[in-house]
Parts: C-alpha cells; structure tokens; sequence
C-alpha cells in the first residue's frame, strides 16, 4: 500500500464514508454489458448452483440447477447458460472497420464494438476461469455428448477470464476491483472484496454513515453474498430441503419452481448492487485514455472471433515460449496502464511523486531557443529549470516527459538546491524555433515524470519449435483428445 493510499484511507475513517482516489473513470463501460452474478454449489469449486445474467435491469434472467450434484442437469444448465452468452457475443461485435494495413501489407479489421461481461467480485472471475477449464474440452459427440454450445461456452468463458489478467482491460470487470480503484474505504481489503460493504462505504443510505452500512452488510439475511459462495445457514435451512423436496418429488416442476425462488432471493440483492456500483462509475468522466485500450479490447475481441471456427480449445497449459511471451505481454500492458492513469489522473500521478518517479513544481528559469551545436548539425534543445519540494529519486541522464503533454519530452541534466534541472528533446516542432507554447515559461506550473506508455517494438523469443532444451525442447503440437474431457467438472 502506498503512502497516499494509507492517507486515503485513514481520511475514510475519519470521514466514515469512502474518499475518492481518482478523478476520472479509468475502465470502460459498455452502454449494454452483460452482468453475471454466479452461484456455485459449497464444496464444489466450479460445481453451478444459479446464475442471475441479462442486460437489461429490469429484466434478468435466471438460470438454475434443481439437483446441482446431477450430471445432466449440470450440463443442461451449461447449455442455457451457453445460449444468452453467445447471443451477447454476437449481438455485440457490431460492424467492421476497415484499420491501415500491417507493416507486412495484411489487410486489418476490428468491430466497432466488443462484449463486455461485469461480475460482482473477483470471485465471479474465478468462477468463469473453472467453468471454462471445465466445459471447453467436453466432447460433442459419444456416451457423454453435450450441446455444441457447451464447448463454445467454455473457450469464451475462459478468453473473457485471461483478458482480465492483461491489466487496463475491460472485456471482463469485477465490480468490486473497478470501485476500489476509484474509492478507498476505511475497511481492508479483504472486507472491500464484499460488494454490499464496499457500496456501503461509497455510497451509504440515508441516515448511515460508511461503517454502519458496512456492518449492516454482513447480515446475510439482509445482504446475501455476492457470489459464487452461498451462505451456510442459507445452504442448510432453505436450500438444502428445497433439494431434498425436489429428489423427493422426482422433479415436480412445483419443487423446482421452490429451488428457484430460493435462489432468486440470494441473487436479486446482488444484482440491485452491480447495477448501483455502475451508476456510480458512470457518473465519473471517461479517462483520455480509456478508448485507446477499449480499441485494444476490441482488436483481441475481433481477432479471437474471426479464427473461433477453425480453431481449438485453449490448452491446459502454456509452452515455455508462449508463457514467456504472455508474461512479457502482461508486464507492458501493466507499465503502459500505469502510465496512462497517472497522465489522465492527478491523483494518480500524487502517487508517483510521492514514490520519486514524478515531480511537479514551478519553472523559475527557460531557455526556450537554446540550441546544442555540439554536433555536426545544431539541434533544439531549450532547458527548463523546475522548482519542487517532491522527492525526486530520478539520476541525471533519466529520459522523462511531461504529465500533461506526454509527446513533450527531455532528460534530466541536474537536480540541485535551485530545483531540477530538465533538457527538452521532443515534441518541440521540427524547427531550431519552437512552437509557440511548447516550451513551459516561467511561473507555470509542470509536472515531469519518468513514466512512459510508449511502446518498445516487438519482444525477441524463439520460435515454438526452437525451444531451448532448458525449457522442454520442442512441445508436441496440442491436439484434444478424450483425456481432456475426462476432467471432473469441479
């Protein structure tokens, strides 16, 4: 935890209601997502119970399992479950856009919009990793057949599931990860996971405050969980004899029909909250930088549904290289994210300063035409001298740009008891005379950081066939085969 975030929080305390850490919405919200709130069976970690799912507020659907221990039903479920999730994905990817054409001279497309999939908490993330893992591999045809669907369902669920690992995504949110990155509470982290608590805090009824709320939350009567685990005395008072009633009656739908409004009663409550939670977010402006990595999304998006059909269940595991490469991968897109927040967001950037990689202050001396003429050409290169009280743990040489206009770009050539002083080498114009208010004059105010969401080129890893000995050596080519269906549901 950050020193900031620390201060966010104690000031929660002392407020007893949530204080918000950023001033602009930093995830995107579809005008249309599809919220999913999961319910599992107790034991049984990716065993369905219900799931409340829909688009619509005022209109959710609700998908349950009578007998969640019957293999049958479990899939029939999956196969339900499959049918409103394939219709978002569809109903979702809008028209194609034509995009310039590759460096290699490949033509390039990507729709105009993408599926955006909302669960009330990291649990409902794992929830559709397992669901994945455990319905991609099943087998359309033999003694155990499932629906087409089935197997769809599970490489979509676990494609929604890895494209929220890459950091600044919004194809699969977690509403309580998106609130917290907005809010800070004067509860831990582990209590802001609880969706209920967490809204308490941000967004109290009247004549509560943040802890009151939070602790009215807890009342699983009041506020069942928000999912995938039920609560236990739910599980054996009503859940347990509506099961029972329902083996008892061989499936009467009038048993059914018990199970089904007993679940409803845990999922509605949840549902009410997602939806509040996005009320919340939507009422924050978008970040400068949210469209960029929605078109992100939307590549991914476009990429993954163009080669669905001739493609196969995502493997068990990754190959060294391709882990290599998707590591390499997360770790951009989380250095990138990061400099994008802090150049949309203030108070995010505060961060930075307080950690040395970012100073803010005044400019007391400028050079604006200053030129470099030590090489065989003179070059512009105006100096700006930046007085800060910041903690600047940045060494002479350090490339740095600036946070309100990253295309501005310098070096730091000294830092001293008169301020930091920083050389300008980019986003000047392309004349020895600078654009006229390029260069920052004495009195404003700027903000220099080292940050950086510029891209690096390409990362070198060997091809998969060229895979050192050290790491396996060459892997055999994935192929399903009936082993993968074998694995138990949970």
């Amino acid at each position: 935890m950050s020193a900031l975030a620390a201060l966010a929080r104690l000031e929660a305390v002392d407020a007893r209601r949530a204080v918000p850490i950023a001033t602009v919405r930093h995830c995107h919200l579809a005008d249309a997502p599809l919220v999913l709130i999961p319910l599992r069976l107790a034991g049984e970690a990716a065993a369905p119970l219900a799931v409340m799912l829909g688009t619509d507020r005022a209109d959710p659907t609700l998908l349950a399992v009578p007998q969640p221990r019957n293999r049958d039903l479990r899939f029939a479920f999956a196969a339900e479950l499959a049918k409103v999730v394939l219709e978002h994905v569809e109903a979702s990817r809008g028209a194609a856009e034509e995009l310039p054409p590759a460096k290699d001279g490949t033509e390039r497309v990507r729709y105009t919009e993408a599926p955006q999939v909302i669960v009330p908490n990291t649990g409902g993330v794992a929830f559709l990793r397992l669901l994945g893992r455990s319905t991609r591999f099943r087998s359309t045809e033999g003694p155990h057949a499932v629906e087409p669907s089935v197997p769809a369902l599970g490489r979509w669920a676990t494609w929604f599931a890895e494209r929220h690992d890459r950091p600044g995504s919004s194809l699969l949110l977690a509403a309580t990860e998106a609130l917290r990155l907005h809010w800070a509470t004067g509860q831990s982290a582990l209590e802001d996971g609880n969706l209920a608590a967490l809204l308490g805090w941000i967004d109290p009824p009247d004549g509560l405050d943040g802890p009151a709320a939070a602790a009215r939350a807890e009342d699983p009567v009041r506020c069942p969980p928000a999912g995938p685990a039920t609560d236990p005395t739910f599980d054996n008072e009503v859940l347990a004899p509506a099961v029972a009633a329902y083996d008892a009656t061989d499936g009467d739908p009038r048993a059914e029909e018990r199970v089904r409004a007993a679940l409803a009663g845990q999922l509605t409550p949840t549902w009410d909250l997602v939806w509040h939670a996005m009320d919340l977010l939507r009422a924050l402006p978008e970040g400068a930088s949210v469209p960029r990595r929605w078109e992100r999304d939307r590549d991914a998006f476009t990429l993954f549904h163009q080669t669905f059909a001739e493609g196969v269940p995502q493997a068990r595991r990754d190959t060294a290289v391709a882990a290599a490469r998707r590591l390499h991968a997360l770790e951009r897109a989380q250095d990138a994210y990061d400099a994008q927040r802090a150049f949309d967001d203030p108070l995010v950037m505060a961060e930075h300063r307080l950690n040395g990689q970012a100073f803010g202050g005044v400019v007391t001396e400028a050079d604006p035409t200053r030129l470099d003429e030590s090489g065989k050409r003179p070059k512009l290169r105006p100096r700006v001298r930046v007085a800060t009280e910041d903690p600047v743990r940045l060494d002479a040489g350090t490339a740095v740009c600036s946070a309100e206009r990253p295309a501005l770009k310098g070096r730091i050539v000294e830092y001293g008891t008169g301020g930091v002083l920083v050389e300008l080498t980019g986003g000047l114009g392309r004349k020895l005379v600078p654009e006229p208010g390029t260069v920052p004059a004495p009195g404003d105010r700027v903000c220099f950081t080292s940050l950086t969401d510029a891209s690096f080129g390409p990362a070198r890893f060997p091809e998969r066939e060229d895979t050192p000995w050290t790491h396996g050596g060459p892997p055999a080519e994935y192929v399903p085969s009936d082993a993968d269906a074998a694995e138990e549901w949970s």
